[in-house]
């Protein structure tokens, strides 16, 4: 049964999975290959999207886990400074159409957001998972969730579904059905099967209560 961390594992993978793709074309376009500007330029949506999660994390599960383990969110506000000074390198680099640079920075800024994603995930989210009581952590992912502006909704769900496998969007869904109204979770799922097209099917066999919701 999902649980309310399996919501910020699933945000987590499609960080990582949109990231390879942007230095995969950051990479290509300083090798002299044209028409990947669109995905390089994708990092500025891609970094409102961790600003807002960061913003989350910091809000609501960093307090939650210093109550269980004193001090340890430090090191992970640390890690979120040095991706804002990771992310500047890289707009910089952009900004002045330096593809070379471009590359180099993008570089940097996966590999350490790819070390940061996994100390969360293997340290910070199971100590919150081991040590936080169920309700307070769905408590705080619904204070994290709150982080992103009403009106961006539907552009974080157009980026987030098509990144993220079948069990992640399973997950995501299903912590939604549980936390949403209805009419919320209708409008949420509708934008949902906009995003993944005829990739609908499998959500909605997974689902079955989403088979003809729309």
């Amino acid at each position: 049964m999902a649980g309310p961390i399996d919501a910020v594992v699933a945000i987590h993978n499609a960080f990582r999975q949109d990231m390879s793709l942007i230095d995969a074309a950051a990479l290509d376009s300083a090798r002299g290959k044209p028409g990947l500007e669109a995905t390089v330029e994708r990092f500025r949506f891609f970094n409102e999207v961790l600003e807002w999660h960061a913003h989350g994390e910091e809000l609501a599960i960093f307090p939650a886990l210093e109550a269980v383990a004193p001090s340890v969110a430090e090191a992970y506000e640390k890690d979120h400074r040095a991706l804002d000074a990771a992310f500047l390198a890289l707009n910089n680099a952009v900004s002045a159409r330096d593809a070379l640079e471009t590359a180099r920075a993008t570089a940097a800024f996966k590999y350490f957001l790819d070390v940061h994603l996994m100390k969360e995930d293997t340290h910070l989210y199971r100590l919150i998972k081991e040590r936080v009581a169920v309700p307070d952590q769905g408590q705080a992912v619904g204070v994290m969730a709150s982080t992103v502006p009403q009106d961006r909704f539907p552009e974080l769900v157009a980026w987030m579904f098509p990144l993220l496998g079948n069990d992640d969007r399973e997950n995501m869904t299903r912590i939604w059905q549980m936390v949403m109204p209805a009419d919320a979770f209708a409008g949420a799922t509708a934008l949902v099967e906009q995003a993944i097209g005829d990739e609908w099917a499998e959500l909605a066999r997974r689902i079955p209560e989403l088979a003809g919701a729309h």
